[in-house]
């Protein structure tokens, strides 16, 4: 028998991604069916994209919210009539930013990173300012059988103060810190809701925290630089054009996507053009 399903979804390379025909993103904030079918997708393909979808900032929210509680970011603004919406603006007003442009999960420095993320294209470039998403899934699926056995067991440290907080003054750094303290993470973690085993290191990592033991170290030269390459190798899967999806934005397209088995680099390709964002980031849990 064949299912009938209300939204049409094209896939956009072999690996990761999907854009969505025949739905409203309002209706699917509101409507059980629609919704579920939408989630149902999201683990499929890991990132959706919708064009053409001239909604409320409220009901953006209101999407988001169908995935869970949303959070805040303690560096980035956010919407003050729409807590949870946080504006990623890059104007002629704002310096070049470089904080977007390397692959990386959201929020990994926290204990509980997001679950996933909405994201609306308010104002684009007249040419760049593409976003790439990269499937962990496949990125670890296809290491060799030795470096999976290899890390395994290990854990990484993901930290705030190392990335938004470099370009800090001192105390800002260390009260950045203070507030949010490094958070240590499996180096594959397992999908809560697919089982699939996850790549979980991003340019939020900053070093491999259970590396350094006699089966691992004989000289110093093992583990420093040697637990440092390993993490490079590790991170560098990102790159790999295979696990990629290219997304070119348009006014009012929205993204969608799944936090936890993804990574995403946005192009700054497009400086002084101005590039407005809006996302809406969903609480998640912590890895395993």
């Amino acid at each position: 028998m064949t299912v009938r399903t209300a939204i049409h979804a094209v896939p956009l390379t072999a690996t990761i991604g999907a854009e969505l025909h025949g739905v409203s993103l309002a209706e699917v904030a509101v409507d059980d069916a629609l919704f579920a079918e939408l989630r149902t997708l999201l683990l499929r393909h890991k990132v959706l994209f919708v064009r053409d979808q001239d909604i409320t900032r409220a009901e953006h929210v209101a999407l988001a919210e169908r995935f869970g509680p949303l959070e805040d970011h303690p560096v980035l603004g956010g919407d003050p009539d729409h807590p949870g919406l946080v504006r990623i603006y890059k104007d002629l007003d704002s310096a070049p930013e470089h904080y977007e442009n390397a692959y990386h999960c959201d929020a990994t420095w926290r204990v509980d990173p997001p679950m996933g993320a909405v994201l609306r294209c308010v104002e684009t470039p007249p040419v760049g300012g593409d976003t790439i998403w990269v499937n962990m899934v496949e990125a670890y699926r296809r290491l060799p059988r030795s470096v999976k056995s290899r890390i395994a067991s290990l854990r990484a440290r993901h930290s705030i103060e190392a990335s938004f907080g470099a370009a800090m003054t001192p105390e800002k750094r260390r009260d950045l810190h203070e507030r949010f303290p490094d958070a240590e993470h499996p180096v594959v973690r397992t999908h809560p809701d697919t089982g699939e085993e996850i790549l979980f290191v991003n340019s939020f990592t900053t070093h491999l925290v259970n590396y350094h033991t006699p089966d691992n170290v004989r000289f110093g030269a093992d583990y420093a630089p040697g637990a440092s390459e390993l993490l490079n190798y590790l991170m560098r899967q990102a790159s790999i054009p295979e696990y990629q999806v290219r997304w070119r934005w348009t006014e009012n397209s929205f993204a969608i996507w799944d936090n936890r088995c993804t990574q995403h680099y946005a192009v700054q390709d497009y400086w002084p053009a101005v590039r407005k964002m809006e996302r809406a980031g969903i609480i998640g849990d912590r890895p395993f």
